[in-house]
């Protein structure tokens, strides 16, 4: 039978289809609804600092006793993972090294699982029921297509023993939902923790001026207005990162979730020329110098992602990382202001690798110069902003800067009250951490 949620209903958005509005007056900062994840995933890199079963970040972790490779904070939490990491622990074992299927294939193969061993409407599926997720199967493009059907290939490799696998049709309908709407969960410096589905946060949809924040409470979705709501309200999260322009942030919306975004900032592009500043120079640089160094630094972006991802294979060197980012911000910088989202993200990549390489004065000097742009172009309540802070006062306490660290872990503090919850474990943390100083 289908549940409700207090303060919230489902409605048929003009121009957007299914949507959540909600029925009561929300002030910011207040919690609108949590949902649990229909299925989850911890990504393989945590596993050592977080619980596989629900996502607690602790020391003392008991090992799974046949694969050695699952992690748990006892043995209430092995038992209840026990469901869906059977279906992976004969494999882990058989495979060892070679085990190697993505996130959005051991979510189809839960998924499968979990449809068939119950029959009645889950927790998280109060207002949508996980096989009503949109599919956009018939927008799915040829290269998509071809990955999808590699994942099915990962799928039927890694899982063939322990499940029994629907129709190719059926499998490509699933993975195109789940690409569609998967949720990354992240800690409170927005690192990735793992990848889950939850059906009815999947109905919130997107805007550029979004008026809720979805973030996590372990493996648990919460979802908190960061505006005042009125009865009536539509209820709009970001599904990307609002820190680009205009056309970019419409690119990657058409590219992942086939639409393009209406809002008010997509209609006004009201913050663009902020965006795009260029740089001031005796002779102006003219249209076609800016849209040749934008072309570029599109290209340089996508360029760093793919060294990045062969950089976890060892196949490129911090340094070789760390000189892409100078060289572009050099040659970026001949036309752009240090606040121009192109150079803002370089800088972003170039901090990660100095505290990749351990070199935290130079992280810090790249984090200041990111901070204060970012706080002007993101919406209020930003987490890019919080971890911001956050990375920036943990490195000022780790050399001994004290006050300056202090700040900035307030400063992070006032924005994640909004966004997690006063009462949430990082709070609680981060509070500790703030004392500890004093």
């Amino acid at each position: 039978m289908k549940e409700s949620i207090e303060g919230i209903e489902r409605f048929v958005s003009p121009g957007k289809g299914r949507g959540l509005r909600v029925t009561k007056p929300f002030k910011v900062g207040e919690l609108l609804f949590a949902s649990l994840p229909y299925t989850y995933v911890l990504t393989a890199s945590e596993r050592g600092s977080n619980c596989e079963f629900c996502f607690t970040r602790k020391e003392g972790l008991a090992k799974c006793g046949k694969c050695k490779k699952a992690l748990y904070c006892n043995v209430k939490c092995q038992k209840g993972d026990w469901a869906m990491h059977k279906l992976e622990c004969g494999a882990m074992i058989a495979y060892g090294e070679n085990w190697c299927p993505s996130e959005s294939v051991r979510l189809v193969a839960r998924i499968i699982a979990k449809q068939k061993a119950q029959k009645d409407r889950s927790t998280s599926e109060k207002l949508l029921l996980i096989g009503e997720l949109e599919s956009h199967i018939d927008d799915v493009d040829i290269e998509k297509r071809e990955m999808n059907e590699g994942d099915i290939a990962s799928l039927h490799q890694f899982y063939s023993k322990n499940l029994d696998f629907p129709s190719k049709t059926a499998l490509l309908t699933l993975f195109s939902q789940v690409n569609c709407n998967g949720f990354t969960v992240e800690d409170e410096e927005l690192s990735k923790m793992g990848s889950a589905v939850y059906p009815d946060v999947a109905l919130v949809n997107h805007s550029c001026c979004p008026n809720v924040i979805v973030t996590y409470k372990g493996n648990v979705a919460e979802v908190r207005a960061v505006q005042d709501m009125t009865p009536g309200e539509e209820v709009f999260t970001s599904y990307i990162d609002l820190l680009y322009p205009t056309a970019d942030r419409n690119e990657r919306l058409r590219d992942a979730y086939y639409f393009t975004c209406d809002c008010k900032e997509c209609k006004t592009k009201s913050k663009d020329k902020l965006k795009l500043k260029v740089r001031k120079r005796n002779k102006p640089p003219g249209p076609e110098e800016i849209s040749s160094m934008m072309r570029y630094a599109r290209n340089t972006i996508k360029e760093f992602r793919s060294a990045k991802q062969i950089a976890e294979k060892h196949q490129k060197t911090p340094g070789e990382l760390m000189e892409m980012c100078q060289l572009s911000l050099d040659k970026m910088g001949e036309v752009f202001e240090d606040s121009n989202v192109y150079m803002l993200h370089m800088m972003y990549q170039a901090m990660g690798v100095c505290l990749y390489m351990g070199d935290w004065d130079e992280a810090i000097r790249y984090g200041e110069k990111v901070l204060k742009p970012y706080s002007i172009l993101y919406p209020p309540y930003s987490m890019n902003v919080a971890s911001m802070y956050l990375k920036l006062g943990r490195l000022y306490l780790g050399l001994e800067r004290k006050l300056s660290g202090i700040d900035a872990l307030k400063k992070a503090m006032a924005i994640m009250e909004v966004a997690h919850g006063k009462d949430h474990q990082y709070l609680i943390e981060l509070r500790k951490e703030i004392e500890m100083q004093k």
